[in-house]
């Protein structure tokens, strides 16, 4: 088994903070909140992790390449199939959030995406799939779980505490990701599946059952392990975490 955290990454360079329109406080909110700390008691169990400290408002290391959104990235084609994702926002570059609208002061260059890119997206990926290739090696067969985390639904609407992701099956074989939810409900949370996160880019790209390589993708309400703030540890955060 193989763990991936791709959007906990708290190193903000000056230089992303002073490109940020409003500062750092707006790029924040695009973390998933401690999720890399929840996952050090699987860890120090050895199971392996993948954990990308760059911030997500930099790079999203969970798009594709091609996920460019105009308003973030120079010179990006404003496409006529546009997933939902590049229409909230949040594309290779994230471009803006609810709350606080656009990000940036100007658009990130190509050179500047090519740097991200080699610096952070390709390392991040490639450093999974050596550790997929020699898990595979070693016993037949690899699991992969990208960790994540899901802000609270507005009030009156229900959330599953949660939500395993398999890209409705073509990421993880059906039996796989039936033992996760049912371990996950024996845990005592609520979960649902592929509703409403199906999987990004990490388990898509990486996930390969008819190969033995099998891609879950984890999103966990943050209520079950932060305070009302959604970014400090709450009373739930060792429950959380040792269920990992």
């Amino acid at each position: 088994m193989l763990l991936s955290v791709a959007h906990s990454g708290t190193d903000y360079p000056d230089w992303l903070v002073r490109l940020a329109a409003g500062g750092l406080a707006t790029l924040e909110p695009l973390e998933d909140p401690l999720v890399d700390r929840l996952a050090w008691r699987a860890i120090a169990r050895g199971i392996g992790a993948v954990i990308a400290r760059a911030p997500r408002a930099a790079i999203d290391c969970n798009r594709e390449e091609d996920e460019l959104d105009p308003m973030s990235v120079e010179g990006a084609a404003l496409g006529g199939e546009r997933s939902a994702r590049l229409r909230a926002g949040l594309g290779l570059i994230p471009s803006r959030t609810p709350r606080h609208g656009p990000l940036w002061r100007r658009p990130v260059t190509r050179g500047e995406l090519d740097d991200r890119l080699n610096q952070v997206h390709r390392p991040f990926h490639a450093a999974i799939e050596a550790a997929l290739d020699r898990l595979t090696l070693l016993g037949g067969e690899a699991v992969l779980i990208d960790l994540h985390s899901m802000p609270p639904r507005p009030r009156g609407q229900p959330q599953a505490q949660l939500v395993v992701g398999d890209r409705h099956g073509s990421s993880a074989a059906p039996w796989l990701t039936a033992l996760v939810a049912a371990t996950c409900r024996q845990a005592g949370y609520t979960v649902e599946l592929n509703d409403p996160f199906a999987g990004g880019a990490i388990v898509d790209r990486h996930g390969r059952p008819r190969q033995g390589v099998h891609a879950i993708q984890l999103e966990i309400d943050r209520t079950t392990y932060c305070q009302a703030d959604c970014r400090t540890p709450g009373a739930g955060f060792e429950r959380v975490g040792r269920a990992g």
